[in-house]
């Protein structure tokens, strides 16, 4: 067991990390324009923390993978109801505006993640649901944004009075922002959702939230069987059917309406290992029924340790560069 926080969710809460950033982008950011949209798919959006791992430049995985969208992480709160990056930065005029900048000037986009693992949550810090919107609305003014990520997890996870309070925050943003899309990803046990995920989930469907995805993170599992691969699917088709059984859909809608983020490599759990091959079937698996999202815990990973390697910023596995996102990528909804 790790003691420290899982790697996948944890959030940088010291604010010494935005230094990391600083080299991987242009200086001095731009004005924020409404962007134009970009080529390839949100629904392949790899994440990656800029803030933490010893992260690639964004521009550079594009060149190197045809990726176009990113996931960043983590917009946490500032102590009150107030969202900055990490919790630290500023969500506009620094080195993460520049760094969305330079994604856009080479023909890509952003979907920007709310939560994670560790520090201050906003579904936490914001009394109200109308509070809470009103945060999540500064993120989504400060870049014009196409798609937000809900990653709910750990004390703003368990809490019954916190997953009402989110899905009711993302209700009023998605009649603010007509045609944004929405993400809510959280844990997962290896045959779908636990009681608290099913419960948010029917939070969703009794409030009228018409949610994009709701999307599992299909690891850290405390035990399996069979490859992560399909643990991935037995996961995924435990979500379809409490997204099914929630809201009503048929099979292909249900299906349109679930997504997955895995964890490439190494997890935080010893002898749990996510193969290229697990990615491929998940690849597989995603094309086959037309998910909404399929993602992974890093691009900052996706690379072969050297000597003395962190887990931070590499798989814990022999790979290619960018082995993972190059599967990734190939999926366009």
């Amino acid at each position: 067991m790790h003691v420290a926080a899982p790697r996948r969710r944890a959030a940088a809460v010291a604010a010494g990390l935005g230094c990391l950033v600083l080299p991987l982008v242009a200086s001095g950011p731009k004005a924020v324009a409404s962007p134009p949209l970009a080529a390839g798919t949100m629904a392949a959006a790899p994440y990656e923390y800029l803030g933490w791992g010893n992260p690639q430049k964004p521009t550079d995985v594009m060149a190197a993978t045809g990726v176009k969208w990113f996931t960043l992480a983590f917009i946490l709160s500032d102590g009150g109801c107030n969202p900055k990056w990490d919790g630290s930065r500023a969500l506009t005029g620094g080195s993460d505006q520049s760094a969305i900048n330079a994604i856009r000037g080479a023909g890509g986009d952003v979907v920007i993640s709310v939560g994670g693992w560790s520090g201050n949550k906003l579904g936490e810090k914001c009394s109200s649901a109308s509070a809470l919107a009103g945060a999540y609305q500064k993120v989504i003014d400060a870049y014009h944004l196409k798609a937000l990520d809900i990653d709910i997890e750990n004390t703003e996870f368990s809490n019954a009075t916190v997953r009402k309070r989110v899905v009711d925050a993302l209700k009023i943003v998605k009649t603010n922002n007509p045609g944004i899309v929405t993400y809510v990803t959280m844990g997962t046990t290896p045959t779908g959702p636990d009681a608290n995920g099913k419960d948010l989930i029917k939070k969703g469907a009794a409030a009228g939230l018409a949610n994009d995805g709701w999307v599992v993170m299909p690891f850290d599992f405390g035990g399996h069987s069979g490859s992560m691969g399909s643990a991935t699917v037995s996961a995924l088709e435990g979500l379809k059917a409490a997204v099914k059984s929630a809201y009503g859909y048929g099979d292909d809608t249900a299906y349109r309406h679930i997504g997955v983020s895995s964890m490439n490599g190494k997890t935080d759990e010893a002898g749990e290992t996510v193969t290229t091959g697990d990615f491929q079937t998940i690849l597989g698996y995603a094309k086959q029924h037309h998910i909404a999202r399929y993602s992974f815990w890093s691009v900052n990973r996706d690379r072969q340790c050297g000597s003395g390697g962190s887990g931070d910023s590499c798989s814990g596995v022999s790979q290619a560069p960018y082995a993972f996102t190059k599967i990734v990528v190939q999926y366009t909804g």
